[in-house]
């Protein structure tokens, strides 16, 4: 897979965010990272340390009334995006186009907003 992304500036830019997260009232997951070059089915890791060539990197945030939202940025510049905001409103986000860490740090602001106000 073409590496479009930094995945390690991407974990940057979600740790940038938890802090705020977290006084928000929202839970954090881990970091999860996927590993390439893994035996198949591959495995996620929450230690980076145990990944040797990154193809993604996720987080899990909760919120309020069962509110949540599930991002997996892979190094190709697309995430998978699943959220519930609520029982009439959920599902996937558009998430393509994302050239670069700091993009993905705006998109991901985005998607909180959308999901948690």
């Amino acid at each position: 897979m073409e590496r479009v992304v930094d995945l390690d500036q991407a974990a940057a830019v979600i740790d940038e965010r938890v802090a705020r997260w977290l006084e928000a009232g929202l839970a954090v997951g881990r970091t999860t990272w996927r590993d390439e070059a893994a035996p198949w089915p591959p495995q996620l890791e929450t230690d980076r340390e145990l990944v040797r060539d990154p193809d993604s990197v996720g987080v899990r945030i909760s919120g309020p009334a069962d509110t949540e939202l599930g991002v997996v940025l892979f190094r190709g510049g697309w995430a998978d995006v699943e959220f519930i905001a609520d029982l009439d409103d959920a599902g996937m986000l558009p998430a393509f186009g994302i050239d670069s860490a700091a993009a993905f740090g705006a998109r991901l602001d985005q998607w909180v907003l959308r999901v948690f106000g």
